[in-house]
């Protein structure tokens, strides 16, 4: 008997441990504890948190702005910007959503002061000036920091 529960704890473990998880999505966020790959303040402001993956190595870094985001890539002079998967949560609804696809409004105070706060919607960004990420790019990157 003890010779069967060896083996059945040693199957169980074997294929518990192969839950296939998807690379392409944002991983769990440990709030106030997981640190901004730029800036090492913790992660805490949910409406503002930024999730970068590495396509080649899937590897993925966490930012507590997105302008944070913009500028390591600058500074660290990584070659894959252009292909990188960028998450940023949605300032409404706090669902990760395509940080190349949201609409940004410019009005908000962020973690480290840029100001943009991305939404999946563009009538969810508010009245006042709503950009795109490649607008958010530039002003971050002009501004630097």
């Amino acid at each position: 008997m003890r010779h069967y529960s060896f083996w059945l704890i040693a199957l169980l473990l074997l294929f518990g441990g192969c839950e296939k998880k998807d690379w392409h999505q944002p991983e769990k966020i440990h709030w106030d504890r997981d640190m901004c790959e730029r800036c090492k303040m913790a992660v805490s402001e949910r409406k503002y948190a930024t999730e970068v993956i590495d396509p080649k190595t899937r590897k993925h870094y966490k930012f507590d702005d997105i302008g944070c985001a913009i500028l390591w890539f600058k500074e660290e002079k990584k070659p894959w910007e252009d292909q990188a998967i960028i998450w940023v949560k949605d300032g409404k609804s706090g669902e990760w959503i395509d940080a190349k696809k949201a609409w940004y409004s410019t009005d908000k105070i962020t973690p480290m002061g840029y100001g943009f706060t991305a939404y999946k919607k563009k009538e969810d960004a508010g009245k006042g000036e709503v950009i795109d990420y490649g607008e958010v790019r530039r002003r971050v990157l002009k501004r630097g920091r």
